[in-house]
């Protein structure tokens, strides 16, 4: 069966991408969104992904071949579903399917012989068979007999120009042979590589494996960007020095904690799930332990900053936080380390402002660490804010960022990503994460 009609449950950061490429190479896509707002939104040609262009999304629209909906029913008439909606974790960071268990309640009244189901959303091993597979049983088809049923995990790297989804390989697993193969024919229609597996669960364990595996070694270095500091020894400087060897080597590097969807997440989730077996995993845990700790110890470090340079401290502090999205040059700002940064500072009694090109706006708070619920504006990066601030704290190291006048102009940067490195000081003090203090001989 040729599946020619395709329809995409959750329109976000790997959804919305992967409808448009499917639009691209002539498929007819129907995506589904529970956000009304959303959908107006892309009706009209308005993207809220930097990683799909409007020009592109227009012509999936002009060309027939891509619209968006609320209404489940509509995708009664398509040959392929495939569901890409969030699954983050809850306060206890215990895995939340509720957006997995949704989508698939919604497809079960309009599901049909023949249809095929794709999960790409990222989980742990067994979510496809323990959890979805009988969802879409209840209406009384048979997943394997009337309907095709498969995982295939997403790799949507926001911000990235070279590997999009059209390019980068995919990672298929059905529960039967003809459910994998289905599967894997429609996504070789994008035209990169499919590598296809056993089972399900084995390919919901390579994904996981994909994040923890950058998980751990961030975590590597995180540690010892902090041991560097100890030592006075510029840990910049030792990576790139370790760069130089061909091979056996990666580079890492150390940062104000990690964020995003997965890395900051896949930990837990199959940490939760390896207790189901009597089994603790206790590296990948301690990796996770080490990466949630660094906004405290940047906070530490701004504090301590201010200790020694300015002879005050956070208490009245005023910091301008640079950069909020999750990593660089995105407008991501899901589970941002800059949150938790911000919370912390605010706790601490600092009055806290930021700056960032991709995120006009920011919310943190209500959680356990700043009870009440603060929503910011991005403030221009202008000589009146730089100077506003008692200390300019870099989060984010968005290339957009003039840094050059952040230090000409600050008396006090804290550098948590290196986006200083080769820029004079001047009269700024640059203290940088991982990095000896600058007065220190």
């Amino acid at each position: 069966m040729a599946d020619e009609r395709v329809g995409v449950i959750g329109l976000g950061y790997v959804g919305l991408p992967l409808a448009v490429a499917f639009a691209e190479v002539g498929l007819e896509v129907i995506g589904v969104d529970v956000d009304a707002g959303k959908v107006a939104m892309l009706m009209v040609g308005r993207s809220p992904i930097r990683d799909v262009p409007e020009e592109a999304l227009r012509a999936a629209l002009e060309s027939g071949r891509f619209r968006a909906t609320t209404d489940y029913g509509a995708l009664a008439g398509v040959e392929a579903v495939l569901i890409c909606v969030p699954t983050p974790y809850d306060a206890m960071r215990a895995p939340d399917l509720s957006y997995v268990r949704a989508a698939a309640e919604g497809l079960v009244p309009h599901l049909r012989r023949g249809h095929l189901v794709i999960l790409q959303s990222t989980t742990y091993p067994g979510t496809t068979e323990e959890v979805v597979r009988p969802i879409l049983e209840r209406g009384g088809l048979r997943a394997g007999e009337d309907f095709d049923l498969a995982f295939s995990p997403e790799r949507i790297d926001p911000g990235n120009r070279e590997w999009t989804v059209r390019n980068t390989p995919k990672v298929v697993g059905g529960i039967t042979p003809r459910s994998t193969a289905r599967a894997a024919a429609l996504l070789e229609r994008l035209g990169a590589p499919v590598y296809r597996v056993s089972s399900p669960r084995v390919a919901e364990m390579s994904k996981l494996l994909e994040n923890i595996f950058r998980s751990v070694n961030i975590a590597l270095v995180n540690e010892l960007a902090l041991l560097c500091e100890r030592m006075g020894i510029d840990i910049w400087e030792v990576i790139e020095a370790a760069k130089t060897k061909p091979f056996g080597f990666m580079a890492f590097y150390p940062g104000p904690g990690v964020g995003g969807h997965c890395i900051p997440v896949d930990p837990y989730y199959l940490s939760w799930k390896a207790r189901e077996y009597d089994f603790y995993t206790k590296f990948i845990e301690l990796a996770a332990e080490v990466n949630q700790g660094m906004p405290f110890h940047v906070v530490e470090k701004v504090e301590e900053a201010l200790d020694r340079y300015e002879r005050r401290g956070l208490r009245g502090a005023r910091v301008l936080v640079l950069g909020v999205a999750f990593k660089r040059e995105v407008d991501d700002a899901r589970n941002s380390p800059a949150e938790r940064i911000m919370e912390l500072l605010l706790a601490r009694g600092a009055e806290v402002a930021y700056h960032d090109p991709y995120v006009p706006r920011f919310r943190a708070g209500g959680s356990r660490f700043y009870r009440e619920i603060v929503e910011w504006e991005s403030v221009p990066l202008e000589e009146g804010w730089l100077r506003w601030a008692d200390v300019v704290l870099i989060v984010t190291g968005h290339r957009a960022v003039d840094y050059p006048k952040v230090v000409a102009t600050a008396r006090l940067v804290v550098d948590t990503c290196n986006a200083t490195a080769g820029i004079p000081s001047g009269s700024a003090r640059i203290v940088r994460l991982g990095a000896p203090w600058p007065d220190a001989h």
